[in-house]
């Protein structure tokens, strides 16, 4: 790959709890003679705008035209359709957006389960209406975070620069630890958000499962609006403990090392950076077979894969894995394996140039 003495600026706009996981993709890129700033994407407003929710994304804040002209950046790279990436679409700077989820199903979910009032329902249809507009302007190249969602979007927008762009991780950072005294053994973890209710309701199917293994312990790490919804069912269960939201990344790395074997229950997902995490700490992993999951690991060698609604599936890989150590060792390393060779940052980085050079922006 042909490296330029030029230095491209690059400005990544993200929600400020993405910048600990954008760290080290920025670390590679700049390898590559690619200079980048990470930025809170909420930043342009003032504390008189921000309150002002709807009202906001009809001007163009100042801050915003400063920390254009200030960094003078090449390009933009952003995470999601918002209010900032329709004002980049008004400069000549090239935006990449990086699509971590499938939003017009999330949308569709939202407008379902969720009791809005008319000023929410103007807001859900101002978003959607932002997404078309960055998504059908001519500068925008696409980057879907598994081929699964790839297709998805290739198939709404045919004419588009679109390329799978997986989320990498930090090969040094993610490494077995060997201080393990917390948790009961043996134990089953997850570790899930429940913000999205087409995604969480899944873990109901533990309810089964909970009955089926009365001496195995399940961990939940996580939490969200829906939180109460699927605690209401399975915290009567005295082998069902919820722990939260645990800090990122060392509370999670230790969570992670502890447990016998990670669980991954959802009913929709992209490219959960959770399995790489498990799989890191060499634990096999079980997830449902939905969305972009299959692309994270290698059923039957790195873990396995059961289908959505299928706690009987469920409990079969579990009393496998446990009572197969050794096995569940060999797919643990096996996992580590699989993630570093496909996922590290520095692989990850290296796809993302080759995006680049083919949006002839020379490098």
């Amino acid at each position: 790959m042909g490296i330029n003495s030029k230095i491209l600026k690059i400005l990544i706009a993200v929600d400020k709890n993405r910048v600990r996981y954008l760290q080290p993709f920025v670390k590679e890129l700049s390898k590559y003679n690619i200079e980048s700033k990470i930025i809170d994407d909420l930043e342009i407003y003032d504390n008189s705008l921000f309150s002002k929710k709807i009202l906001r994304w009809f001007n163009t804040p100042s801050k915003f035209n400063q920390i254009i002209n200030d960094y003078l950046p090449d390009f933009i790279f952003t995470e999601r359709t918002s209010h900032f990436s329709s004002l980049v679409l008004k400069t000549n700077i090239p935006l990449i957006i990086f699509i971590r989820g499938n939003m017009w199903i999330e949308s569709e979910i939202a407008k379902k389960t969720i009791h809005t009032s008319i000023t929410k329902k103007i807001e859900l249809d101002l978003k959607n209406r932002i997404t078309e507009k960055c998504f059908k302007n001519k500068s925008t190249i696409i980057l879907p975070i598994c081929n699964y969602l790839t297709e998805i979007i290739k198939n709404r927008y045919p004419k588009k620069n679109i390329k799978t762009f997986y989320q990498g991780i930090e090969v040094d950072f993610w490494k077995p630890l060997s201080s393990k005294n917390n948790l009961i053994h043996p134990c089953v973890g997850l570790l899930q958000g429940a913000h999205i209710w087409g995604k969480a309701q899944e873990m109901l199917t533990l309810e089964k499962v909970l009955k089926e293994f009365p001496k195995i312990t399940f961990y939940w790490a996580g939490d969200g609006p829906y939180a109460e919804k699927i605690l209401s069912v399975l915290k009567k269960y005295p082998n069902f403990k919820w722990l939260g939201n645990l800090d990122y990344p060392n509370k999670v790395k230790e969570y992670l090392d502890e447990i016998d074997i990670y669980a991954l229950i959802s009913g929709m997902d992209m490219s959960p950076h959770t399995v790489l995490e498990a799989s890191m700490m060499e634990k096999p992993v079980i997830a449902t077979n939905v969305g972009g999951i299959p692309e994270l690991m290698k059923d039957n060698e790195t873990g396995f894969l059961v289908e959505k609604g299928n706690p009987e599936e469920l409990i079969e890989k579990i009393s496998f894995l446990l009572e197969n150590p050794e096995i569940a060792g060999k797919m643990g390393i096996a996992g580590r394996k699989f993630i570093e060779e496909n996922f590290s940052w520095e692989k990850i980085a290296k796809e993302f140039l080759k995006s680049l050079q083919q949006e002839s922006i020379k490098l």
